[in-house]
């Protein structure tokens, strides 16, 4: 047994074996095989396999049936003592059982209490329900008699014609009282005539009449006041807008009404306004017109042509106040300030012919159209506001539009100013993007009509000017003079204004037609140069008036171009011919040599160049050469009106000396013996010299 307990105590370190245990658990010996079962023993000592109480006890070896009594002695006296804690406690016991008892009485009669209350508020909320359903009714009754008196009332008050309404429409005077007045008596005959169910009313039986009484007095009423109001427009010296504006704007109700309720009364209205309203502004134009004819100035009359001789255009062919300047024909110098000008007031006539001024016709022209737009403006506003309808304005422009036409085709066939009827044609132009700025669409049929009947007339004009150069008499034109022609001015200054008024617009049309010109102006040019007996003065004649050409188009700002490099481009070639001819004047037999035989090479045969080919030449350039650079420098000057294009062509005409004699100098250093002409060679830096002398002096 001490060798078991051994066993078991080592077992316990290294974990406790149930099995090993219990096979040599002794039993005690009162026990019977009977009474004791080991059945379920098994799972027991499966479950305290792993309570440390339990292994604790199989540990020491203790016996069962000792640890047992051992127990139960301490549960006795735990019980023991439990019963004298309670016997220590039971005065309390009885005290709360007491106060328990005291709080079940309480709750018992709060229980009643609740109960009766629970009963009451069941009643209570049988009677809201009730009460709700109730007010539901009447809240569903009152609604649906609220919704009828609202309709009833209105009813009444749109079918009943007070007598102040009466009163006022038959006896009172048109102020504001009265308009407010007319737009209820309007509102009451809109609904008698809209709803269907008034019209089945016995009220409206009794009322009918009456509103039919006032809609008719009404309506002669406001004819009347309208058709005094608008007699006033008549009046001479009215300003009609502020009339427009302060007078007849403040009634525009009175013909709202009248088109609402008296349509036949309306349309009368309507057309004494149109009538009224044509007659004044056709009187006013034709006025105007009348006053700026005066103020005319004419440019050009139908001779005054790029290609006509200015001896067949004298001033006794003009009707009218002939101008200054006789440039301004063709040049277009100030006029262009017209367009900058284009939103400026119109001319006040008198004032202008107070001061004795006149003017260029698309001057007058602009003003024109200025006070045509504006007032064209004002009136298809107020059309608009004051009638409802944009349509009466083409009506009431009918006149001042014949007006200004019938003016317009007595002066367009007179017209013989292309630069005008161009200036004109772009102030149409700046007029459409104007009125397009203002949202104003009235005249852009009118505009479009009249930038159509400019454009045929400038075509026309156009091609007189180049007729006039296709058929110039070019013996008639001829004078014996190499500076610039008359002719060629002409045509440069009427270019130049033309393709300046084209900068902004590219009209690709005018291009093709101002190139037409050109080539016009070239075949006159050649052939009036032709007409010079030397071909130096030809040359010169060319160049002066290339140059001039040139010189105009660049003054106008038009920054090149076509054309103006066509001109540069023959300026070019002109020039290296006439220097070419100039050098030849004086230099003419170097000038072949060098041409001729200086790229020959130097040999021992006879071909080459010798001594005696060279030496006649060298020798006659040191002896006149500057006195020739003097003659060709005189010439110059007095050949070439361009003083500075005269010092160009000179100084063309030195560098290509100095490059012909540095090849002859070059030519004679490779001849044979040639270096006994060093001494008759001019110096390189002499010639040099010579010109830079001749550039610093100009």
């Amino acid at each position: 047994m001490g060798d078991s307990n051994v066993e078991i105590h080592e077992n316990g370190k290294q974990g406790f074996d149930l099995g090993v245990f219990v096979g040599d658990l002794a039993l005690d010996e009162d026990a019977s095989s009977d009474e004791i079962s080991l059945e379920g023993l098994q799972e027991e000592l499966e479950e305290c396999k792993n309570d440390d109480e339990v292994a604790n006890i199989l540990a020491k070896g203790t016996k069962l049936r000792e640890y047992t009594k051992g127990v139960e002695n301490n549960v006795r006296e735990v019980e023991l003592d439990s019963i004298q804690d309670y016997i220590k406690e039971s005065d309390n016991l009885v005290l709360l059982h007491d106060q328990i008892r005291d709080c079940d009485n309480i709750l018992s009669q709060m229980e009643t209490l609740l109960s009766g209350f629970q009963a009451e508020i069941g009643s209570i909320s049988s009677e809201i329900k009730s009460l709700q359903e109730k007010s539901m009714d009447m809240g569903l009754k009152l609604k649906n008699r609220k919704a009828a008196e609202t309709k009833l009332s209105r009813f009444v008050e749109d079918i009943i014609v007070p007598p102040r309404m009466v009163d006022i429409i038959v006896d009172g005077e048109v102020n504001d009282e009265y308009l407010r007045t007319l737009e209820i008596l309007s509102k009451k005959l809109k609904f008698v005539e809209v709803d269907s169910m008034v019209k089945a009313s016995k009220a409206l039986k009794d009322v009918q009449p009456e509103l039919e009484r006032l809609r008719q007095k009404a309506v002669s009423k406001a004819f009347e006041f309208m058709i005094q109001k608008l007699y006033a427009l008549r009046k001479p010296k009215t300003n009609i807008q502020i009339l427009q504006q302060n007078v007849l704007l403040k009634y525009k109700y009175v013909v709202l009404f009248l088109k609402e309720h008296g349509k036949e009364i309306y349309a009368e209205v309507r057309a004494a306004y149109v009538d009224t309203m044509n007659r004044v502004l056709s009187a006013h134009f034709r006025a105007y017109i009348q006053a700026l004819e005066k103020l005319q100035l004419d440019i050009a009359t139908s001779t005054d042509l790029i290609g006509v001789e200015t001896r067949s255009t004298g001033l006794f062919l003009r009707g009218r106040e002939p101008i200054k300047n006789r440039s301004a024909v063709f040049a277009l110098g100030e006029r262009i300030h017209i367009l900058k000008e284009i939103d400026q007031p119109a001319l006040i006539p008198h004032i202008a012919e107070a001061n004795s001024q006149k003017y260029p016709y698309e001057v007058l022209f602009r003003s024109l159209h200025k006070l045509l737009m504006d007032t064209a403006t004002s009136e298809y506003l107020f059309c608009d506001d004051f009638f409802g309808e944009d349509s009466i304005f083409y009506e009431i422009f009918a006149g001042p539009f014949a007006v200004i036409d019938e003016h317009f085709n007595a002066i367009l066939p007179n017209c013989y100013d292309a630069i005008g009827l161009m200036l004109m044609i772009r102030i149409i132009h700046q007029h459409q993007l104007i009125m397009f700025r203002r949202r104003i669409p009235c005249l852009d049929s009118y505009l479009d009509k009249v930038n159509i009947s400019l454009w045929p007339r400038f075509k026309m004009v156009f091609d007189m000017h180049l007729n006039s150069l296709r058929s110039a008499n070019v013996k008639t034109l001829w004078e014996d003079d190499v500076h610039p022609h008359y002719v060629m001015r002409r045509y440069a200054e009427f270019t130049a204004s033309l393709v300046h008024l084209n900068v902004e617009y590219g009209d690709g049309q005018l291009d093709l037609n101002l190139e037409r010109l050109r080539m016009a102006v070239d075949d006159l040019l050649v052939k009036l140069a032709k007409l010079f007996m030397k071909p130096k003065s030809q040359i010169v004649f060319l160049i002066n008036n290339y140059d001039m050409i040139i010189a105009i188009l660049k003054e106008a700002g038009t920054e090149g171009g076509k054309t103006q490099m066509h001109f540069e481009e023959l300026l070019k070639s002109n020039i290296a011919i006439y220097v070419e001819e100039l050098l030849a004047e004086h230099f003419s037999d170097l000038i072949k040599f060098v041409k001729t035989r200086a790229s020959e090479e130097t040999s021992s045969s006879s071909e080459g160049p010798t001594i005696s080919d060279v030496e006649p030449l060298v020798k006659d350039f040191a002896s006149r050469w500057k006195g020739a650079i003097e003659l060709m420098h005189k010439d110059v000057i007095t050949s070439f009106s361009n003083f500075l294009c005269g010092m160009e062509i000179l100084k063309a005409a030195l560098t290509q000396l100095l490059l012909y004699y540095t090849r002859l100098s070059e030519c004679v250093k490779r001849i044979s013996g040639g270096s006994t002409l060093n001494k008759d060679l001019v110096s390189i830096s002499s010639i040099l010299y010579e010109i830079k002398k001749y550039s610093r002096t100009f």
